[in-house]
């Protein structure tokens, strides 16, 4: 458990920035769901348009740390498919 922490503190400590455009743009997808309630078009643009952010965001990120390999790649898009298809089932039923 110390080297998960130790781990954490220093990946933050490195790339705050980088972290903190990813939680800034999840805020605004938040936001942005809530605003639109109704409008179930624009949610799902929102939603798309916040999975393709993470998915890029993800590949910077790696190319920052210089590990950016084809699984990771990979990684970073299922896991925004799956974020896609949990959300889609969720907040637009």
């Amino acid at each position: 458990m110390k080297y998960l922490v130790k781990h954490v503190k220093k990946e933050l400590d490195k790339y705050i920035f980088d972290y903190l455009i990813l939680l800034t743009a999840g805020v605004f997808f938040l936001i942005g769901i809530s605003l639109f309630k109704g409008d179930r078009t624009i949610q799902f643009i929102i939603l798309i348009a916040f999975t393709c952010f993470y998915v890029m965001w993800g590949i910077y990120h790696h190319i920052i740390e210089d590990t950016l390999h084809l699984k990771t790649i990979l990684e970073y898009i299922l896991i925004g498919f799956l974020l896609l298809f949990l959300l889609k089932m969720i907040i637009l039923p």
